[in-house]
C-alpha cells in the first residue's frame, strides 16, 4: 500500500512539474530575434511613393514617423494594425489628467490602486496605500517611473474610486477627438487586456497632442525624479528612474530629444514613442512590437532618416499658384476700390514638408472649405506624388476689402453658397454682388429711356390733336406745320 501511494505521489509530482512548466516551455520556444528578422522584410508603404526618400528596413512590426506640428507622415510601415501598446498608454492618461485636474491637486493612492499590480514584475513607485501626493508628482511617477499604481490613482482621482470604466470612456473619447481610428482603451496603465489595443498611427496622433504640451514633454524628458517624504507620504523619499536609453549619457542618447515613453509586456514586446527636434523640424517616432534594444536603434534610424531627407518649406512666400493676386477675387494689384491691402492672406506660418531638393512647384494643390480651423476662411492642401505634405490656411488680415481683380472666374476662391457667420462677420462674394448691381443699373437705365420716349410721344400727339391738322403718325408731317 505504501509503495502504491509512493508511486502515485511521484506520478502526481511529475504531472504537476510538467504542466507547471508547459507554458514556459512554449514561451521559450519562440525565437523572437528570428521573428524580428522576418518583420524586416515587411512592406514599408512609404517606400512605394514615387520619388520619396527610401526609408530603413526595421524589425518592428509597425512603425511611423511624422512631422510633429503638421502631422505629415514621412515613414509608414503597417501603421494601422491593432497592437498592444503596454505602458505607452500612459501618455494618453497624462493628457486626460492635465486637462481634467490642477497640478497641485492631492491624489490619494487607494489600497485598491496600490494592490492592483504585481509588485514583483510591474513597474511601480513604491508608494504606500492611503498616501497622497500632488498631481504633478503623480505624473512624474507615471511618466518617468512608468508606475502602474500612479496611473490607477489618476484614473480614480478623475473618475471616482473604482470607476475605471468611466476613465476608459474618457480615454476613448479623447482618442476619437484626436482622430484615432484603430483604438480601444480599457486600462489607464496598459497592463495587458485583450481588448486594450491601438495602432502606431493612433499613437502618433496622441503623441502629437502630448508633445505639443510643454509641461508634459518636460516630464517625459526627465531621466529621474524624487518625490520627497511628507505628512501625507510617509515612506521616505521615492525616486523613480526612466527606462528609456535615449537620454543624455545613456547608451543610445539622441541629441535634440524632446521626450520619450517606453512600454513592454510579454505579448506587446518592446514599444517606444519619442519626439526630437533639430532646427525648425520636430519629429515623432512610434515603434511597436520590436525586440530590445532595437526599439532604440529603429528610433534613431528613423529620426536620422527624417532629419536628413526632408525640409520644411513655407508656403506664403513660395506659392505662385495661390498667391493672393492669383486667387482672382482678392488681388493685391489694380485699383478698383482703393489702395489698401487685401483682407485675406495665406497664413505666413503655414508650411509643407518636402524631400530635400524639391520645390513647392512640384506639388499639386486644392482649396477646401471642410474641417477648417477657427480663424480660417479656406484651406489649401498640398500633395506630392499623391501624398499629402501639408496645408496652408487662408486667414483674414484684419483689413477691410478694398481691391479686387477679376480675371479667371472658374478658379476663383469663393465662399460656400450658404451665409457664413463667425465672430459676427458675414463674408460676401463681391464679384457676384458687382454683377448684380451692374445688371440692375442697366435695367433701370433701359426703363428710364423707354419712359422718356413714351412721354415725348404723348406730348407730340397732344400738340397735333390740339391744332386739328395732323396726327403724330401722318407721313406728310413737316416742321412747317408747327409754325
Amino acid at each position: 500500500m505504501k509503495r502504491y501511494l509512493k508511486k502515485l505521489f511521484i506520478f502526481a509530482l511529475i504531472l504537476f512539474i510538467s504542466f507547471s512548466t508547459f507554458p514556459i516551455q512554449v514561451f521559450s520556444e519562440i525565437d523572437y530575434e528570428a521573428e524580428a528578422q522576418k518583420r524586416k522584410k515587411m512592406t514599408v508603404e512609404s517606400n512605394l511613393i514615387e520619388n520619396w526618400p527610401v526609408g530603413p528596413e526595421i524589425g518592428a512590426k509597425s512603425a511611423i514617423l511624422i512631422e510633429a506640428n503638421s502631422g505629415v507622415i514621412l515613414y509608414e510601415k503597417n501603421i494601422h494594425e491593432k497592437l498592444y501598446p503596454a505602458s505607452v498608454t500612459k501618455i494618453l492618461t497624462a493628457l486626460i489628467a492635465y486637462e481634467n485636474s490642477e497640478m497641485n491637486d492631492m491624489v490619494t493612492f487607494s489600497y485598491e490602486a496600490v494592490g492592483s499590480i504585481d509588485w514583483r514584475y510591474d513597474a511601480n513607485m513604491g508608494i504606500g496605500g492611503g498616501s497622497s501626493i500632488t498631481m504633478e508628482q503623480t505624473l512624474y511617477g507615471m511618466l518617468v517611473g512608468s508606475a502602474n499604481e500612479a496611473a490607477y490613482a489618476i484614473a480614480e482621482h478623475i473618475s471616482g474610486n473604482g470607476n475605471l470604466e468611466g476613465f476608459a470612456e474618457l480615454m476613448n473619447e479623447k482618442a476619437k477627438s484626436l482622430g484615432c481610428v484603430d483604438s480601444n482603451f480599457v486600462t489607464p496603465n496598459g497592463i495587458h487586456d485583450d481588448n486594450h489595443y491601438t495602432s502606431a498611427y493612433d499613437l502618433a496622433l496622441i503623441g502629437k497632442a502630448f508633445f505639443k504640451n510643454e509641461f508634459l514633454s518636460r516630464i517625459s524628458c526627465a531621466p529621474s525624479y524624487t518625490i520627497p517624504a511628507s505628512e501625507t507620504q510617509t515612506k521616505g523619499d521615492l525616486t523613480v528612474y526612466a527606462k528609456s536609453k535615449l537620454f543624455p549619457k545613456k547608451e543610445y542618447a539622441y541629441e535634440g530629444l524632446v521626450g520619450t515613453k517606453t512600454g513592454y509586456t510579454d505579448l506587446a514586446r518592446q514599444n517606444l514613442i519619442s519626439c526630437a527636434q533639430r532646427g525648425n523640424m520636430k519629429l515623432i517616432c512610434v515603434i511597436m512590437m520590436e525586440e530590445n534594444p532595437a526599439q532604440y536603434t529603429d528610433t534613431i534610424d528613423l529620426f536620422n532618416y527624417g532629419f536628413n531627407n526632408f525640409q520644411i518649406t513655407t508656403v506664403a512666400d513660395k506659392d505662385t499658384t495661390y498667391n493672393i493676386s492669383s486667387l482672382n477675387s482678392f488681388s493685391t494689384e489694380g485699383n478698383l476700390f482703393g489702395d489698401s491691402k487685401s483682407f485675406i492672406e495665406i497664413d505666413p506660418k503655414s508650411y509643407v514638408v518636402l524631400p530635400y531638393g524639391t520645390t513647392l512647384d512640384a506639388t499639386t494643390s486644392q482649396v477646401s472649405y471642410d474641417d477648417l480651423d477657427y480663424n480660417q476662411v479656406a484651406r489649401i492642401d498640398y500633395y506630392y506624388s499623391d501624398t499629402k505634405v501639408g496645408s496652408a490656411g487662408i486667414i483674414p488680415t484684419g483689413d477691410k476689402v478694398t481691391k479686387f481683380e477679376f480675371t479667371d472666374t472658374k478658379d476663383m476662391l469663393t465662399y460656400p453658397e450658404e451665409e457664413i457667420q463667425e465672430d459676427n462677420v458675414i463674408f460676401i462674394d463681391v464679384f457676384k454682388m458687382i454683377i448684380f448691381i451692374a445688371l440692375g443699373t442697366i435695367t433701370l437705365l433701359i426703363i428710364i429711356i423707354f419712359i422718356t420716349i413714351a412721354i415725348k410721344r404723348h406730348k407730340i400727339k397732344q400738340h397735333s390733336t390740339a391744332h386739328g391738322q395732323y396726327e403724330y403718325k401722318n407721313p406728310k408731317l413737316d416742321w412747317k406745320d408747327f409754325e
